[in-house]
């Protein structure tokens, strides 16, 4: 008898959470599960959902990286009523079906927010007649808490509720320690499935990225400092100076803005938009300039490329710097705070990375597949 799968994800600003449970859901579905994939946001319209019964609830998201607060896609602010809708309408979706496996994107390591939401859910799994077995999936970096209450909670209520925690990264590069006091407390239910993603993309025209800089900035909502500085860094750099620089500006920033970051651009430097075979032109690069995103780096370690990250760190962000900092532990990385960023502190950072070998080490990969398989594997003990 075919297994059920209920997936709950709730991304905010970027779309990487839901892009890794959409995957993760596609991999279980090739299995012959069937996988439901209940979003709490709307989902970009690039994402493949195809073999998944997609649930569209209540949509809300940040409207900036604080994260302090949460509105609907119209910008209006969330109240009681609102979240009572959303709790409604996530418990009848999941007593819609009889599940096997419930599976909570980020939560309860995150999105504690949404505890209004998630502790019913739960609830109501563990009160059943047949509980399903149940999951969390998270990223290879947690972002810290200045309370550390907050982290033993998260420990509590993976102890309390949980079968399995998934993380979604290469331990040789980063564990779950490195970003979470009580690691040891959750230990026996962790496994590593290596990264999200990594899959196939188009490849590049013959030339483009060749020895070149390559700058990026992912979607580029929060990069204007990364970008400007990297613009008038080029004649500063004695590593660096002498060749192509590319520079991907991502689609969330306007076409106004893009167009002055085009005519900004000193000789030798190229200004497009960011490009879908970007892995491609990491393979071919002398280096890699960019924030420390999960995508992102992903791509850099498969490439083995030098790197230098300008991790993004406002407000009290520390995900992006922690994964930037285990990378340069690892000789694969040099980081500049993005605090205080300029032309000279960036050029100096690029002639440093310039410094390290490319690597030839290979990353664990496969993440959605291996989730897959060991969910499987702990529902079939489970029968």
């Amino acid at each position: 008898m075919p297994f059920n799968a209920f997936i709950h994800v709730q991304h905010l600003l970027g779309t990487g959470h839901a892009v890794r449970a959409a995957a993760i859901g596609q991999a279980l579905v090739k299995h012959g599960v069937s996988v439901s994939l209940a979003t709490g946001n709307t989902l970009p319209p690039t994402l493949d959902t195809a073999g998944l019964e997609v649930i569209a609830l209540p949509p809300v998201k940040s409207p900036d990286a604080v994260f302090n607060r949460l509105v609907t896609p119209d910008g209006e602010e969330i109240d009681e009523n609102w979240k009572k809708a959303r709790v409604k309408a996530t418990l009848d979706a999941f007593s819609a079906g009889d599940f096997d496996l419930l599976l909570t994107e980020t939560y309860p390591f995150g999105r504690r927010q949404f505890e209004f939401e998630l502790a019913p859910l739960l609830s109501a799994a563990k009160a059943m007649d047949r509980p399903p077995m149940i999951a969390t999936s998270i990223r290879d970096i947690l972002v810290r808490k200045q309370q550390l209450w907050k982290e033993e909670w998260m420990a509590d209520q993976a102890l309390a509720h949980y079968d399995r925690v998934l993380i979604h990264s290469d331990p040789d590069f980063v564990a779950l320690a490195d970003s979470f006091p009580f690691a040891d407390r959750v230990e026996h239910l962790v496994r590593y499935t290596g990264y999200v993603g990594g899959g196939a993309r188009p490849f590049p025209p013959e030339g483009d990225g060749e020895d070149e800089v390559i700058i990026s900035c992912g979607g580029g909502a929060v990069a204007e400092g990364l970008l400007t500085a990297a613009l008038d860094a080029k004649p500063l750099s004695r590593r660096a100076a002498d060749t192509t620089w590319r520079v991907l500006v991502g689609h969330d920033i306007s076409e106004a803005a893009f167009q002055i970051y085009t005519k900004s651009a000193g000789a030798g430097i190229l200004v497009e938009r960011a490009r879908p075979d970007f892995p491609g032109l990491l393979q071919r690069a002398r280096l890699s300039v960019s924030q420390a995103g999960y995508n992102t780096v992903l791509d850099i370690l498969i490439a083995g490329v030098p790197a230098v990250f300008v991790p993004f760190a406002k407000v009290r962000e520390t995900e992006q710097t922690q994964r930037a900092h285990a990378l340069a532990a690892h000789g694969r990385a040099v980081v500049t705070p993005e605090k205080d960023l300029t032309p000279e502190r960036l050029a100096a950072a690029i002639d440093d990375a310039l410094a390290l070998p490319r690597s030839h080490h290979a990353v664990l990969l496969g993440g959605a597949e291996k989730s897959a398989d060991i969910l499987l594997a702990d529902l079939e003990e489970r029968r």
